[in-house]
């Protein structure tokens, strides 16, 4: 399998009019099972986890990172690795000398002209290693709090995004127009692609949508063919973890103990994963067969 930049796969996305699913494995256990999806539909794929995860399941960067690169050269295909959601420089740098080639910095709580100088701190360090920066403008909020802590929403302004890029040099960026991370209370949530199209006429680098769990395809395939290129990579987390979870008829949460599993069990929420992956890339994002 071809190690890639995020932005070398999402250019090639952006072009081919589909989009390129972020796959968060919550935990090393699960790598495995996003690449085999990733090979058998002959798609490119992202695998990533959070900062916030790495405290929840009790995983590092280095080990995370350690077992990607351990079994991704038995498969065939793109993969790249990222760091979601990380609000300190620190655990930034960890993942970026452990080998993750794209990490997100997320200063979105902070002030416009704070998230401004922690992203462009970032992004000399991730630079100067030969890895790319994801930073985040407006705020998504969620509705669990693995991935983020904040549970409020403020959409990005398309001038102030213009403004952000271009002051940063930050390699893609997410945009807050109407997602969440978690499960929606509703079932179809209003997506503002109309900002979505303001933002891409002022912002020429790859946009990110966030909380693509529960969302239609519909909704999402729009997104991606807004006219110039519109969202072209994907986070998908919590359709993963549910499914992980019904395969083993447990309703609570994912923790750090879960993943103590016999071999028959870790196969079956394995391969429950793997199944969930694969419908993603075939029919919500469209990325089978675009290697």
């Amino acid at each position: 399998m071809e190690f890639v930049k995020v932005t070398q796969m999402l250019r090639q996305a952006e072009r081919g009019g589909y989009g390129v699913g972020a796959f968060s494995a919550r935990n090393t256990f699960l790598i495995e099972y996003v690449l085999r999806a990733a090979q058998e539909k002959k798609s490119p794929v992202i695998v990533q986890i959070s900062a916030n995860e790495f405290n929840w399941f009790q995983v590092t960067a280095k080990e995370f990172a350690d077992r990607f690169f351990e079994i991704y050269q038995g498969f065939e295909g793109k993969a790249a690795l990222h760091l979601d959601h990380t609000r300190d420089l620190e655990t930034i740098k960890a993942a970026v000398d452990a080998g993750f080639n794209s990490v997100m910095i997320d200063a979105s709580q902070k002030s416009f002209e704070e998230n401004i100088a922690l992203t462009r701190e970032t992004v000399l360090y991730a630079h100067e290693r030969n890895a790319e920066v994801e930073a985040e403008l407006g705020r998504i909020g969620a509705t669990d709090k693995i991935e983020t802590d904040n549970d409020e929403s403020l959409y990005t302004v398309p001038e102030e995004a213009e403004e952000f890029v271009e002051r940063t040099g930050v390699d893609t960026l997410a945009v807050s127009i109407g997602t969440a991370h978690g499960v929606y209370p509703v079932k179809n949530p209003k997506i503002d692609l109309e900002r979505l199209a303001r933002i891409r006429e002022r912002v020429d680098i790859p946009l990110v949508l966030h909380g693509g769990s529960g969302l239609p395809a519909e909704t999402v395939q729009k997104a991606i063919s807004i006219n110039g290129g519109g969202v072209s990579k994907i986070n998908i987390a919590t359709d993963l973890e549910q499914a992980f979870l019904k395969s083993l008829g447990c309703g609570r949460k994912l923790n750090s103990e879960i993943w103590k599993l016999d071999q028959a069990a870790r196969s079956k929420a394995g391969e429950a994963v793997q199944a969930v992956v694969e419908d993603k890339m075939m029919n919500f994002v469209k990325s089978a067969g675009k290697l």
